[in-house]
């Protein structure tokens, strides 16, 4: 079983052995549905090949006799519109049975995609092109479906349509069995050569999707940088050339479809019956009304040689796109949820042990990091650029997983914690924040969904953004854009901490988190840190002086390790690294 740091518990388990399995494990639970499919099917057929029987009957029936038996003519005309009206509503239900377990399916997949994405491990989500993993969960999973319905329904209706002439024919004369058996041979020789050209190329075709899907989303996410350096024809370049690959890998496509070997083996199958069938009418074996039922039966093949021209494609492009949905799912995470771990209340104790960390194997972002924080303390981390920072509070929550030695919370191994418990007793507020798009008020009580509308005021009152909040038309119940892009950088940054506020976390890290906060609301914001820091543990990762001052341990990290750490005094006369820096901040102004 793949690990994941979250799971939803599911009404079936799928089988992701093969894509085949897996694309099966979910279309299996609609059992009555592919029943309707399958009867559908066959009873379309069947009921096709009445026609060209009963339309040689009422031949005969003309020229058996001086006299043209009408009778028997409007009896044939009569059961072919019966067969016909039967043979619409009975398609009316296999369509609607095959395009029913379609759109189940996608449902059950992008549900099962979107679980899985969630349970990924943050290492994952970095080193993976947003662009590919939404062209995956949209397009894709919209593929499959089309795979099933129109795809697959066709595949089976053309199947049942190959077999008709085949069983029928007999009926008429033995010997007239020969040119279906061939050419029902034929046709399964060239379509498995067909299906083996076209897989591959199906799968560029979607990959070279998954790219020009990337670079569209990551030119719109970085809009401001394209223009602020007038980048704009450097980026037109860059997607055409995707879109060319694109293009090419439809056409290559193309190509191949264009040499569909079936289309021709129909117009031989036709000749070689027609002559057959006139040769034992020369013979007196069989009648002109049986040349004219067995040649309406051969015409039976047309359906699926055109049809599968399509269909085969659109399941080729389902398969590929369900495999590469698969492999998203598939994927290993390094984080476990530990459903089963440590899930006591909260202290706030934190030690590190040794511990380490490299986003890429053999990388090394910190190494060795040893510091014990006991519950209650406020903790300052200061470093240059790249020191490492933000990496080494993220290994609390484990929002990454230390590659070496120990983190610990309370005394417990954060391995050994059940991971929702682990994070819902610690926020972190980052400079690059993330809102949603939803009310103000959501987004305040996103850790907390149940909290009450005065919990929520009380929180945003101590963040100090009732204020602003109030403005609006609409109060709390302000819809805010994607991202927060409504609101001013302060603003966000302060809905972000009264989200942290309202949770009470046990223990809080503030990553740089009132940078774009004027000096006087951010000391207003302070004394409620201070407040409610005394019931948690702190971290800071700030620039601002007066808040490293006030903290009552400070740690130096200098590329990846910790050079120094104390209290500010104690730096300052003993840390040569913690000097260079505050100098650095004192000069900027913090």
């Amino acid at each position: 079983m793949t690990t994941t740091e979250f799971s939803i518990q599911r009404a079936y388990t799928t089988d992701r052995s093969t894509t085949l399995r897996w694309v099966l494990s979910h279309v299996r639970q609609n059992r009555l549905l592919i029943g309707g499919v399958f009867f559908g099917a066959f009873s379309n057929a069947a009921l096709a090949a009445v026609v060209p029987i009963l339309s040689g009957i009422a031949f005969q029936a003309v020229i058996s006799n001086a006299t043209p038996n009408y009778t028997a003519v409007a009896w044939a005309a009569a059961l072919v519109a019966a067969s016909q009206i039967l043979r619409g509503g009975l398609q009316l239900v296999r369509n609607a049975s095959a395009e029913t377990i379609g759109q189940r399916l996608e449902r059950d997949a992008r549900d099962e995609l979107y679980g899985s994405l969630l349970g990924k491990s943050m290492t994952f989500h970095n080193l993976r092109s947003v662009g590919d993993t939404m062209a995956r969960a949209t397009n894709d999973v919209r593929e499959v479906n089309l795979m099933l319905n129109p795809g697959i329904n066709l595949v089976v209706g053309s199947a049942n349509f190959l077999l008709m002439p085949l069983l029928v024919a007999p009926a008429i004369h033995w010997q007239l069995a020969a040119v279906p058996a061939a050419f029902l041979l034929a046709y399964v020789l060239a379509l498995w050569q067909y299906l083996g050209q076209l897989r591959p190329v199906s799968a560029d075709v979607r990959e070279s999707f998954g790219a020009l899907n990337s670079r569209l989303a990551e030119a719109i996410e970085g809009i401001e940088t394209v223009k602020a350096a007038a980048q704009e024809p450097a980026e037109v370049q860059r997607f055409q050339l995707l879109a060319r690959a694109y293009r090419n890998n439809f056409v290559r496509q193309g190509r191949i479809e264009a040499r569909y070997i079936p289309l021709l083996l129909l117009g031989l199958a036709n000749a070689a019956g027609f002559t057959h069938a006139l040769a034992l009418a020369n013979a007196g074996s069989i009648r002109l009304g049986d040349v004219i039922a067995y040649l309406g039966l051969l015409t039976l093949y047309g359906f699926p040689v055109f049809v599968s021209l399509y269909a085969y494609s659109q399941v080729s492009l389902g398969l590929a796109s369900a495999e590469r949905i698969l492999e998203l799912i598939r994927a290993e995470s390094e984080l476990d949820e530990n459903s089963g771990g440590y899930c006591e209340p909260m202290r706030g104790s934190v030690t590190f042990e040794h511990a380490g960390f490299g986003y890429a194997a053999g990388s090394r972002t910190l190494q060795d990091i040893n510091l014990h924080v006991e519950p209650g303390q406020t903790v300052a981390i200061v470093g240059q650029t790249g020191a490492g920072k933000t990496t080494l509070v993220k290994l609390i929550n484990r929002i990454y997983d230390a590659s070496g030695g120990r983190v610990l919370v309370d005394g417990v191994p954060v391995r050994d914690w059940k991971l929702a418990d682990l994070r819902r007793q610690i926020s972190i507020i980052e400079q690059d924040l993330f809102l949603f798009s939803r009310s103000i008020a959501e987004n305040i009580a996103f850790g907390m969904p149940d909290a009450t509308a005065q919990q929520v005021e009380e929180a945003a009152r101590a963040a100090q953004a009732h204020d602003f909040i109030v403005a609006f038309a609409d109060g709390y119940q302000t819809m805010i854009g994607e991202r927060g892009v409504t609101l001013s950088g302060g603003q966000r940054q302060r809905l972000a901490i009264a989200r942290a506020f309202l949770t009470r976390p046990r223990i809080l890290i503030l990553d740089d988190s009132t940078s774009a906060i004027d000096s006087a609301t951010e000391d207003q914001i302070q004394r409620a840190i201070r407040d409610v820091a005394r019931q948690q543990t702190t971290f800071l990762i700030t620039h601002r002086l007066s808040q490293i001052r006030l903290a009552d341990v400070i740690v130096v990290l200098r590329q990846g390790c910790i050079a120094a750490a104390g209290q500010h005094a104690d730096l300052l006369r003993n840390s040569e690294t913690y000097r260079s820096i505050f100098a650095r901040y004192e000069a900027g102004g913090a």
